[in-house]
């Protein structure tokens, strides 16, 4: 798939993740066994979109990246992203932090580390 849509995908998913974990922190941590249950945990949350939505604003603004080294170097680092995210989720799952619906997160980051794999070999 070209730069763009790769880029485009991956950030939009960042950002539905960002805004939800930022308004809605309450609602979704509760579906991967988490619980919300006082101030400091709910900002924890929404500090957390600092993070996820760097990650967007980087994927959406850098869209328009033609093939060659620096966009080898961008996806690379994406894909060192989402292959943390799949270990730590792994790990939350495992341990038994994440329970029903928090064994979505490290199969969402395996799939994103793949096609970001396949992106980087594209370059």
């Amino acid at each position: 798939m070209s730069n763009k849509t790769f880029l485009s995908l991956h950030g939009g998913i960042y950002l539905l993740f960002a805004l939800a974990l930022f308004f809605v922190p309450s609602l979704m941590w509760p579906m991967y066994g988490v619980e919300i249950n006082d101030q400091y945990a709910y900002f924890l949350s929404q500090h957390t979109t600092i993070f996820l939505g760097g990650i967007a604003a980087i994927s959406l603004m850098l869209k328009d990246i033609e093939p060659g080294p620096v966009a080898k170097k961008l996806i690379t680092a994406l894909l060192i992203t989402n292959l943390l995210g799949a270990v730590i989720t792994v790990y939350a799952g495992i341990t038994g932090i994440f329970t029903g619906f928090g064994w979505s997160d490290p199969a969402f980051f395996t799939l994103l580390s793949f096609l970001t794999y396949r992106q980087l070999a594209q370059q």
